[in-house]
């Protein structure tokens, strides 16, 4: 009996000390997440106020081959480095790229009657996505690693329909992609943020990396519903 009461202390010790470790990690997950919302905002306005939108615009083949050179490539680095105060710093200038990106977007949105109050909208929307995600991987107990398969799968679809579209410009076809990929990426925030919750993640880096990309893509591509259906174009 007294050789037993040893070894269940270390394995409370054990639990406890997992916790800690999970929490610690999606604290800073959290923390990480917020700050890169400052350079994203910052590349963004440095987008739309130096006239980077408008080039992309009049060459959209370039501006897809920078964004996926760049997006790719960074976040490679970044992979590379996340056990390291780098990898931090990689992670903030891949935040600040992807706003440059969004500016192209943002051009085009601001510049309806209504632009700012549906960028506010799709904000808001995003939020409570994120809300609800975070919320359902807090409570729901059955392991969603399962879904990261056919998401991903879902996400080369996208991807791919969304570059061929580029050369055919179907509306319907640009409409379908942007809802698909609002619940795909939706869902993937919930496989992400669960991952971090239960230990899955314990890399608070490769954490924020992930759940910024599914954040980045559902406000973006709502920000696009939004401007196609309750765009103010007077």
């Amino acid at each position: 009996m007294n050789d037993f009461r040893p070894s269940l202390s270390r394995g409370y010790a054990g639990t406890a000390g997992q916790q800690v470790a999970r929490n610690q990690v999606l604290k800073n997950t959290y923390w990480l997440l917020a700050i890169s919302l400052i350079p994203t905002v910052a590349g963004a306005a440095i987008g739309l106020f130096t006239g980077l939108n408008q080039v992309m615009n009049a060459s959209p083949m370039l501006s897809v081959i920078v964004f996926l050179g760049g997006a790719f490539g960074l976040m490679f680095a970044i992979e590379k480095n996340k056990n390291s105060s780098l990898g931090v710093g990689l992670l903030l200038l891949f935040t600040f790229f992807m706003g440059v990106m969004l500016s192209r977007l943002l051009g085009f949105v601001f510049g309806m009657g209504n632009g700012a109050q549906l960028v506010m909208l799709a904000f808001g929307g995003t939020a409570a996505v994120f809300a609800t995600m975070a919320t359902l991987a807090t409570t729901i107990k059955r392991d969603l690693s399962g879904m990261q398969r056919f998401l991903f799968i879902g996400a080369v679809i996208i991807l791919v329909a969304a570059l061929a579209n580029m050369f055919f410009q179907i509306p319907a076809l640009m409409l379908t992609i942007s809802v698909l990929a609002i619940g795909i990426f939706s869902a993937f925030m919930l496989v992400d943020l669960q991952r971090v919750v239960n230990g899955g993640e314990t890399n608070y880096v490769s954490a924020t990396l992930a759940i910024y990309l599914d954040v980045y893509n559902v406000f973006s591509n709502l920000l696009m519903l939004l401007g196609i259906f309750g765009g103010d174009r007077e």
